[in-house]
């Protein structure tokens, strides 16, 4: 995504804080166009459990993605900064921001997103949510998941310094719960009937982040 693009994301946003951040989020954040591209070739409709202030929407649509977007967040703050900005983006009709908690999701089958989401919960609601998510997945449809995984790692301890100060900063609430080990995602996505693929994603960050990607086996 181009600078020019950037900007033009960042300008439907209200303040000068959120066009920053949303505008560091872009530069530095590879989440978004590896989500882009495995949606890509799919009318199939995303489902964005956890979709802050909806940045990925914009970045799909952006990227000539058409398929239909749910954003959820239980941040009201957030929705409201997301609807705000989806309403000068005159995207109202292909996106959709509900301020929600993650046991309220709505009857979609498609692609599911859960970005940087499940440390914020505590384990028994991780499970959860990962047997929830599953569920609302295509027989085309991938889980994409984005998180911290928890290891014995220098970027692991430099994530839990970034938290503290996310939290302290009023960005996320409730700040960290349960940091997951790989095996605490691999094992319910496979018991689930999904082949599940994982790597690093962390960008030109130093955070100790990997992508996973789960599918129903065919």
């Amino acid at each position: 995504m181009n600078r020019r693009t950037r900007q033009r994301i960042a300008n439907l946003y209200d303040n000068f804080l959120q066009r920053s951040y949303v505008r560091g989020k872009l530069a530095c954040d590879p989440v978004y166009a590896a989500t882009a591209a495995l949606v890509a070739r799919t009318n199939l409709p995303l489902l964005d459990i956890g979709c802050g202030i909806g940045l990925l929407g914009h970045c799909l649509y952006a990227q000539g993605h058409t398929q239909r977007y749910l954003g959820l967040d239980h941040d009201r703050r957030k929705i409201t900064a997301g609807r705000a900005a989806l309403q000068r983006s005159g995207l109202d009709a292909m996106m959709e921001l509900r301020c929600a908690d993650v046991a309220e999701l709505p009857p979609t089958h498609g692609h599911v997103t859960l970005l940087d989401v499940l440390h914020y919960l505590a384990a028994d609601r991780q499970l959860a949510l990962l047997q929830t998510a599953t569920g609302h997945l295509a027989p085309q449809g991938c889980l994409i998941i984005r998180n911290v995984l928890r290891e014995k790692t220098w970027r692991f301890h430099a994530t839990r310094v970034e938290e503290f100060f996310l939290h302290a900063s009023g960005w996320i609430p409730g700040g960290p719960q349960h940091y997951p080990s790989v095996d605490e995602l691999r094992v319910p996505l496979e018991n689930a009937g999904l082949d599940v693929r994982i790597r690093p994603l962390r960008g030109h960050t130093p955070f100790n982040s990997y992508l996973i990607v789960a599918r129903p086996h065919h």
